[in-house]
C-alpha cells in the first residue's frame, strides 16, 4: 500500500501546476459551447449525443460516444459553471487514482519491492501524459483507463479465486470485470480492449502458455474452463461493440484529409508505408517524450511515399525488436529453475512440473518461496495457538510471462488507432497513449529487474537504481515544464509551432485576434497560410479579420478563398452575402444569401455552427426583402429561418423582424405576438421595446 499511496501522491503533485490553467484547445468545444452541459438542456441528451454535442446519428458527427465522460462535465458545470479549477481538479484526482491502482497491478505482476514502484513512478511522472491531464478533455482517457484497471484487477482476482472460493464469488468477481468493462467503453472507446487484455493475461500469465500450447489447447479443446471464459470475454466485447456501433447509426464517422493525410492519399505504398510507421513513432513518444505537440494532423509527420525514406528503418527496427521479444518470451522454455523476482533468483524445488498438456500448473497448497512481498497469505497460518485458513498463495509470474503481457497491454489498446481496421480521424494523439502508456512502464520495470539479477557487482546494481531515478527525475522535469504549456492556450499554439506550423500559427492568430493585437494576428494567420495555403478556416478568420479592419476588398477575396476551399463554408457566405450587400450590390448578396440557405449540414464537423450561420444568412435576405417592401417574401423566409435554427440560436432579432413584417402588411395582432416572442427570448432586446412601442401609436 505504501507504493501505491507514494505513487499517487507524485502523480498529484507533478500535475498541481495545472490547477490554475485555463480551457484549451478542444475544451472550448466539448465544454464551453457544448449544449449538453447546460441545465436547461435533457440530460438524457447525453446519451444521444456524440463527445461534442452532436447527434450521433447526424452525418457529420464524430462518433465519439463517451457519456460518462460527458456527465461528468456537467457534474461540473452543475458546480463550479466554467471556472475551469473545478475542471482540472477533477483531472488531476482522476490520474492520482489511476497511478494508485496501475501500481497496484505492477505489484500483483512483478511483487512489492523496487521495480512495482518504479513501474508507478514512471506511470506517475511519464510526460505523455500531459495532454491527458492537463488538458479537460482528456478526463476521457483517464476515467476510462480508472475502468479498465478496475475491470482487469476484477479478472485477475477471479482469476486467483478459482478452486479456492464458491461460485458465488467467482461470478461476482468476473461480472464485476464484464461491467466495468463496459463503463471503460462508454469513458471513451479504447476501454473495450481490457476484455482482450484480460483473456491474455488469463491465456500467457494465470495459466503460463507458450504459444504452441495455447493451439494445442484449441486444438484438442483442453482447459474447458480457460476456454470458457476466453469465449465470455469475446462474445461481451462483441455485444458492446455491436451495441456501440447501432447506436451511432451503423455508419462509421467521416474526417477530412488534414486530419488523417494518409488515409486519403491514392497511394497504397503510401498508406502501408505511412500507416507502418505511426506506431513506431509512437512508441518513440513513449520511450523519448522530448518533442510533445498539441496537434500531429495536417503536415506534422510527412508521408512516407519511397521506399528509400530514411523513417523506413526505424520502422523495420521497430516491430523487429518488438517480435523478438515476443518470440523469446513465447517460446522460451519456462521449466528454468531461476525465477526473477524483486530481483532476487528464486528456486522452487516442491517438484512441480510445467504445463506442457495445454493445463495450468498445479501448485501445492502448502508451498513456500522466497518472495516476502507476495501478497496473498500461506494456507497454514498459526496465530495466537489457532490454525486459520487463508487462500492459497500465488506466486509471482516470470519475466518472460510480465514481458508477454506488458506487450500486449502495450499493443491491444493502441489497435484501434493504427487505421488497421478502419481510419480514424488523427495522425498522432499523445492522449491516446495514456493507457498503453501502462504497458510501457511495465516492460521498463522488467527490464530493469531482469537486468539487475544479471548484474554481480555491486555497484553496477547500485548503478542502474540510479539510473532509474534519473530517468523518473527527468520525466518529472519535463512534465512540470510542458504542464506550463497548457497553463493558456497563447502558450500552447506557440509551444506548437515547431511540429505543426500551420495548426499552431492558425489558432494563435485566433487567441491574438480576441485580445485585439489585430496586426499580430493577421500576420500569424498568413504565417499559417504560407505553410498550407487551402486551409479553409485560415482563409475564412483573416478575412473576417480584414472585414473588422474595413478592408472590405481583400476581405472578400480571402472569403472567395474560404469558400473554394471549402464549399459548405455557410459562415464565409453569410460574411460575402453583408459585404455585398452594404456596398449595394444587392443582386449578388441575394444570390450568395440563397445559395448559402441551400447548403445541407451533412459531413459537417460542426452542424450547429453550420445552421446557426444559414439562419443568419436567412435572417439578412429577408431583411433585405423587407428593405426593398416584399413583405410576403420576407415573412417567408424569416419562417424558414425559424425552422432551421438551432437551439442556441438567438432569435430576438429574428422575432422582431416578423413583427415588424406583420405590421408593414397590418396585421397588428400576429405583430403583437412576434413582439412579445422576442421580449420573451431577449427581455431587454431594446429594438423589440422600441417597434413594438411604435405600432401602439
Amino acid at each position: 500500500m505504501f507504493a501505491e499511496l507514494l505513487c499517487s501522491a507524485v502523480a498529484l503533485v507533478l500535475y498541481v501546476n495545472t490547477l490554475g490553467a485555463d480551457f484549451c484547445y478542444d475544451d472550448s468545444r466539448a465544454i464551453k459551447t457544448n449544449q449538453d452541459l447546460l441545465p436547461e438542456t435533457p440530460w438524457t441528451n447525453i446519451f444521444y449525443d456524440d463527445f461534442w454535442g452532436t447527434l450521433l446519428t447526424h452525418s457529420g458527427s464524430h462518433k465519439s460516444y463517451r457519456p460518462l465522460c460527458t456527465l461528468s462535465f456537467r457534474l461540473n458545470h452543475a458546480v463550479g459553471g466554467l471556472e475551469p479549477w473545478g475542471y482540472h481538479l477533477v483531472n488531476v484526482a482522476l490520474h492520482g487514482a489511476v497511478t494508485g491502482l496501475f501500481t497496484s497491478l505492477a505489484r500483483l505482476l512483478l511483487g512489492g519491492g523496487l521495480w512495482s514502484l518504479l513501474a508507478g513512478l514512471l506511470f506517475a511522472s511519464h510526460p505523455i501524459h500531459t495532454e491527458a491531464v492537463a488538458g479537460v478533455v482528456g478526463r476521457a482517457d483517464e476515467g476510462a483507463t480508472l475502468f479498465f484497471l478496475l475491470s482487469l484487477l476484477c479478472y485477475m482476482r477471479h482469476c486467483q479465486l478459482r478452486g479456492h472460493a464458491g461460485p458465488v464469488r467467482l461470478v461476482a468477481w468476473f461480472l464485476g470485470s464484464l461491467v466495468c468493462a463496459a463503463c471503460s467503453m462508454l469513458w471513451k472507446e479504447l476501454g473495450v480492449t481490457v476484455l482482450a487484455v484480460s483473456a491474455l493475461y488469463d491465456v500467457c500469465v494465470f495459466h503460463k502458455l507458450k504459444l504452441r500450447q495455447v493451439v494445442m489447447l484449441v486444438y484438442k479443446r483442453k482447459n474447458v474452463d480457460l476456454l470458457l471464459n476466453v469465449f465470455l470475454l469475446a462474445a461481451w466485447g462483441v455485444v458492446l461493440l455491436a451495441g456501440r456501433f447501432y447506436w451511432m447509426g451503423n455508419k462509421p464517422p467521416n474526417f477530412s484529409n488534414s486530419d488523417n493525410p494518409a488515409a486519403d492519399s491514392p497511394s497504397l505504398l503510401t498508406r502501408m508505408l505511412t500507416f507502418s510507421y505511426l506506431p513506431a513513432a509512437n512508441f518513440w513518444l513513449l520511450l523519448c517524450p522530448d518533442m510533445l505537440s498539441f496537434d500531429w494532423s495536417m503536415d506534422a509527420l510527412p508521408l512516407i511515399r519511397r521506399i528509400a525514406d530514411w523513417r523506413n528503418v526505424y520502422t523495420a527496427a521497430f516491430y523487429l525488436g518488438l517480435f523478438f521479444l515476443a518470440w523469446f518470451s513465447l517460446w522460451t522454455d519456462q521449466t528454468v529453475k531461476g525465477k526473477e523476482t524483486n530481483g532476487k533468483a528464486h528456486h522452487y524445488t516442491n517438484g512441480r512440473n510445467g504445463n506442457s498438456n495445454g493445463h495450468s500448473y498445479q501448485y501445492n497448497n502448502h508451498e513456500h518461496t522466497n518472495n516476502s512481498h507476495t501478497d496473498f497469505h500461506i494456507n497454514n497460518n498459526t496465530q495466537n495457538g489457532t490454525k486459520k485458513h487463508y487462500e492459497s498463495r500465488t506466486p509471482l509470474p516470470t519475466s518472460e510471462n510480465v514481458v508477454v503481457f506488458s506487450i500486449g497491454l502495450l499493443a491491444i489498446p493502441f489497435l484501434p488507432a493504427t487505421n488497421l481496421f478502419f481510419y480514424v480521424g488523427f495522425v498522432i494523439a499523445e492522449r491516446v497513449l495514456y493507457i498503453p502508456s501502462m504497458g510501457f512502464c511495465l516492460l521498463v520495470a522488467v527490464g530493469m529487474r531482469s537486468l539487475y539479477v544479471r548484474l554481480r557487482r555491486r555497484s553496477f546494481r547500485t548503478m542502474l537504481v540510479y539510473c532509474s531515478a534519473t530517468v523518473v527525475l527527468l520525466f518529472s522535469v519535463k512534465t512540470v515544464l510542458r504542464n506550463k504549456d497548457w497553463q493558456n492556450e497563447e502558450m500552447l499554439y506557440k509551444s506548437g509551432i515547431y511540429v505543426n506550423p500551420a495548426k499552431a500559427w492558425g489558432n494563435l492568430g485566433n487567441v491574438l485576434k480576441s485580445q485585439g493585437e489585430m496586426e499580430e494576428a493577421e500576420q500569424a494567420y498568413r504565417n499559417a497560410l504560407y505553410y498550407r495555403s487551402n486551409m479553409a478556416d485560415m482563409l475564412y478568420n483573416l478575412g473576417l479579420l480584414l472585414q473588422e479592419s474595413n478592408k472590405f476588398s481583400e476581405a472578400l477575396h480571402y472569403y472567395k478563398l474560404a469558400i473554394g476551399s471549402r464549399p459548405t463554408l455557410a459562415s464565409a457566405y453569410l460574411n460575402t452575402g453583408i459585404i455585398l450587400m452594404n456596398q449595394g450590390r444587392l443582386d449578388e448578396s441575394k444570390r450568395t444569401f440563397l445559395t448559402c440557405a441551400d447548403i445541407p449540414d451533412e459531413n459537417l464537423k460542426d452542424p450547429h455552427a453550420h445552421k446557426s450561420s444559414v439562419t443568419s444568412c436567412l435572417y439578412n435576405l429577408g431583411k433585405l426583402l423587407h428593405e426593398q417592401g416584399h413583405q410576403e417574401e420576407a415573412l417567408a423566409v424569416f419562417k424558414e429561418a425559424i425552422q432551421k435554427m438551432p437551439r442556441q440560436f438567438a432569435p430576438q432579432s429574428l422575432y422582431n423582424m416578423m413583427g415588424e413584417a406583420y405590421i408593414r402588411l397590418n396585421k397588428l395582432t400576429d405583430a403583437e405576438h412576434w413582439y412579445r416572442e422576442s421580449l420573451r427570448a431577449k427581455p431587454d432586446h431594446i429594438p423589440a421595446h422600441l417597434t413594438y412601442g411604435n405600432s401602439w401609436l
